[in-house]
C-alpha cells in the first residue's frame, strides 16, 4: 500500500516537472558561488574590514594602557597604604574602584561597538553586493541569480564579475573609510 502511494506521488511530481519544463527552459540562471567568496575576494570589502579592525585594535591598545596604569596604581596603593592617612586611604580606594568600574564599562562598550559596526558594515556591503549582482545579471541577460551554488557550466558563474564591479564602484569609498 505504501509503495503504491509513493509511486503515485512520484508519478504526479514527474508530470508536474514535465509540464513546467518548457517555462523553465527559457529561464537563464546566473550563479554567485557564495556571499563569502565575494567578501573574501573583494579588495574594497577587505579594506573596509581592515579599517574597522584597525580602529578596534587602537581602542583595545588604549584600554590596555589604561588597565596597566590602573594595575600599577593599585600595586602602589597596596605597597604604600600603610603610610596613608585614613582619609587618603579612603579617597584612593574610591578612586581605584571607580576607575576599575569605568574601565570595565569602557571595555564592554568597545566590544559592543565593534560588533555593532561589524554588523552594519556587513549589511552595507551585502546591499551593495546585491545591487551589483542584479546589474551584472541584467546586462548578461540572466533572469535569476542564485547564490551558494556550484555552477557546472562556468559561463553561468558571475562571481568574479561581481567582485570586479564591486571593487571598481567602491574603490574611492574603500580608500576613504
Amino acid at each position: 500500500m505504501m509503495q503504491l502511494r509513493f509511486r503515485s506521488v512520484f508519478a504526479a511530481l514527474a508530470v508536474l516537472l514535465l509540464a513546467s519544463a518548457p517555462a523553465m527552459a527559457d529561464t537563464k540562471i546566473a550563479v554567485v558561488r557564495g556571499i563569502g567568496d565575494v567578501f573574501q575576494g573583494s579588495a574594497a570589502i577587505k579594506a573596509a574590514a581592515a579599517k574597522l579592525q584597525g580602529d578596534a585594535e587602537r581602542r583595545k591598545a588604549l584600554l590596555e594602557s589604561e588597565a596597566k596604569q590602573l594595575s600599577e596604581d593599585y600595586q602602589k596603593y597596596q605597597r604604600d597604604n600603610a603610610t596613608y592617612s585614613p582619609d587618603q586611604r579612603e579617597k584612593t580606594e574610591k578612586d581605584l574602584t571607580a576607575r576599575k568600574a569605568q574601565l570595565e564599562y569602557d571595555q564592554q562598550r568597545a566590544q559592543e561597538e565593534f560588533q555593532g559596526k561589524g554588523g552594519e558594515l556587513q549589511n552595507v556591503w551585502v546591499g551593495k553586493m546585491q545591487e551589483v549582482m542584479v546589474q551584472v545579471a541584467k546586462e548578461k541577460g540572466f533572469d535569476v541569480v542564485v547564490t551558494g551554488a556550484i555552477p557546472i557550466n562556468k559561463s553561468l558563474d558571475i562571481t568574479d564579475e561581481v567582485i570586479r564591479r564591486l571593487d571598481a564602484q567602491n574603490a574611492p569609498a574603500a580608500a576613504g573609510k
